[in-house]
């Protein structure tokens, strides 16, 4: 069975930081949602290998995810070689998701920049029918990018309002990152860093009136039936039943 969602992440932490919420509402919904780090985030300042993949099994399963996998490329060094693109892609195909989520191209960390290209490069090439990879052509219906660090305006946001709650729990669950015992200080072991995210996060929510939101960006446009902010349909039975007003 295919998935609905696969979302890639660089580091075991970076889908719950930019994408936590999204994951945890489609999973609610019943939708079929599949995680892969690409690293286990060997050259971080905290954290072994282990905790880390540890800490991001316990995460996906208070999101909700049906699984998560870790291709262990190396920290530090993704990129657009064959071998790193084939496994992307093998996986892609493996799984045929119907959307892929990946990080945006402009963050203020170089490996999630990287991944962005990486993961550019690999789902084109698993849609080519003559790639040499495992599995049969496939292509999704579309990519969507998600923030990590840094933010740009979106195409569009999810309202994670009612799933917040369980994307702060996953966060919390790397604790090797963000509250080590025995670590040394980073950017992520800050207090401002979880309130950056979710300051991001309101800011979007705020902008769409709602409570929490996480912006994506899509790179083609995005088609509507009509003007109305709501479905055709809706429009149409609030204005049969005297509900629709021209404010």
């Amino acid at each position: 069975m295919g998935l609905d969602v696969l979302v890639f992440g660089p580091h075991p932490d970076d889908i719950e930081i930019g994408l936590g919420g999204t994951v945890a509402r489609h999973a609610a919904l019943g939708s079929r949602v599949g995680l892969c780090d690409l690293t286990v985030g060997e050259l971080a300042s905290n954290g072994t290998p282990e905790e880390r993949l540890a800490e991001g099994e316990r995460a996906r399963q208070i999101l909700g995810a049906a699984w998560r996998e870790n291709l262990r490329l190396p920290d530090g060094r993704l990129g657009e070689v064959v071998e790193q693109v084939q496994a992307v892609a093998a996986l892609i195909r493996r799984e045929q998701p119907r959307v892929i989520a990946i990080p945006h191209d402009r963050d203020r960390h170089p490996d999630h920049a990287d991944a962005h290209r990486l993961l550019t490069r690999a789902i084109f090439a698993a849609g080519l029918r003559r790639y040499d990879a495992p599995g049969e052509a496939w292509r999704p219906e579309w990519v969507c990018e998600y923030f990590i660090n840094d933010a740009a305006p979106p195409s569009f946001v999810v309202d994670v309002s009612a799933c917040y709650e369980v994307k702060r729990q996953a966060l919390a669950c790397h604790t090797s990152q963000f509250t080590p015992p025995d670590g040394v200080a980073t950017r992520l072991t800050s207090s401002r860093f979880r309130q950056l995210i979710e300051s991001r996060d309101a800011q979007f929510g705020a902008l769409a009136g709602v409570a929490f939101a996480e912006g994506l960006v899509v790179r083609e446009p995005i088609v509507r039936p009509d003007l109305f902010k709501t479905s055709a349909e809706s429009s149409q039975a609030a204005g049969r039943n005297g509900d629709w007003k021209p404010w």
